[in-house]
């Protein structure tokens, strides 16, 4: 009998990046439906592979992969040279080479992903020939060259060079979580049911974040037009952004704080979603929710929405810099509140247009 392949992805974080990454490994999943397929990731992230730790592999509640290894690198950082940060690591080293992976892709890129790939003892380590950080390809059994411009195509390419084959990104089926679905049915189960819109104002940094008070316009002319407007916000501690938007909104949308479980169920119902480069916007495109996205200063041809539900706002004067800037990037401020409604209103059903 032919042993299964056993496949190790590592792609650690961050929300966007993950669900950039989720495409391909559909793809491997078809083209290899009796490979064990495992994926390194932060615990903060791994709701998008499992709804529960007992979740069953193949199942709705862990669809695409069959084991989850938790790689704790925001700990690590905090206490990097600490005995327990050392215990972690060869805690982990031990967890995976007890799978004796076949392959480790590394779709991340960076020098810890490949460690963690090689760490693995995976008996091929296969990562980009053009990673960000170039130490990372010392630790690579296999380089990819990649000629597609979006991290989504980049990520099949790897993965199409792995297999032997060429694979198309496929739909991504992303866990459901009852106790989510029913916290999402009470939530809405008293509002208004006209369309649904969630607007997600925050991003990884300042740059990327469209001005609240703009979001806040654009809550009142949808509330305006019948729509349930909801502001995603942290669980976790007081978000000021938020509030801002529902206070610039005239109470005419409100703040939802919740987990990304929860945020992905309150997508499964929503109508449309309206996002800077943010991990909302990329969990809303994996769930085919038409997405307006107001982009600045990351390119959106390499990481913008990906699907046929979107319509990407980007000033012809935005620059992409990654420097990660507090303030909002000069050409996200050239994006009016007249060019998101116009967006938002076109991407809605026709009946509410």
């Amino acid at each position: 009998m032919t042993e299964k392949l056993r496949i190790l992805i590592v792609r650690v974080g961050a929300m966007g990046d993950v669900l950039h990454a989720m495409p391909a490994v559909a793809a491997l999943r078809k083209a290899a439906p009796d490979a064990e397929i495992a994926w390194a990731i932060e615990p903060k992230w791994s709701s998008l592979l499992r709804s529960s730790e007992d979740a069953v592999p193949r199942s709705a509640a862990m669809p695409l992969v069959d084991r989850v290894h938790f790689v704790p690198t925001k700990t690590w950082s905090k206490k990097p040279f600490s005995i327990a940060t050392f215990r972690s690591i060869l805690a982990l080293r031990r967890e995976l080479r007890a799978q004796h992976y076949d392959i480790a892709i590394d779709l991340q890129g960076s020098i810890r992903s490949s460690v963690i790939a090689r760490m693995s003892g995976a008996r091929r380590v296969v990562g980009s020939a053009t990673t960000r950080e170039s130490q990372a390809r010392w630790l690579y059994s296999q380089s990819v060259g990649l000629q597609r411009a979006h991290v989504v195509e980049q990520a099949a390419e790897i993965v199409s060079a792995v297999m032997g084959l060429t694979i198309q990104s496929a739909v991504v089926d992303l866990p459901i979580d009852p106790q989510a679905e029913q916290w999402c049915e009470a939530l809405l189960l008293d509002r208004p049911s006209g369309p649904l819109v969630i607007l997600a104002p925050t991003a990884g940094w300042g740059a990327k974040e469209w001005p609240a008070e703009r979001y806040g316009a654009v809550a009142k002319a949808l509330a305006a037009r019948g729509c349930t407007v909801l502001v995603n916000a942290s669980p976790f501690d007081v978000d000021a952004v938020a509030s801002s938007v529902v206070s610039f909104s005239n109470g005419a949308a409100s703040a939802v704080p919740c987990t990304l479980p929860q945020l992905t169920a309150l997508l499964r119902r929503a109508s449309l979603l309206i996002a800077g480069d943010s991990g909302p916007l990329h969990l809303a495109a994996a769930l085919a929710v038409p997405v307006v996205s107001i982009f600045g200063p990351t390119d959106p041809v390499r990481t913008g929405p990906w699907g046929s539900h979107a319509r990407v706002l980007r000033h012809a004067t935005s620059i992409t810099d990654h420097r990660r800037h507090r303030e909002p990037e000069a050409g996200l401020l050239q994006i009016s509140v007249d060019e998101v409604i116009k967006a938002a209103v076109g991407l809605m059903p026709p009946a509410h247009g």
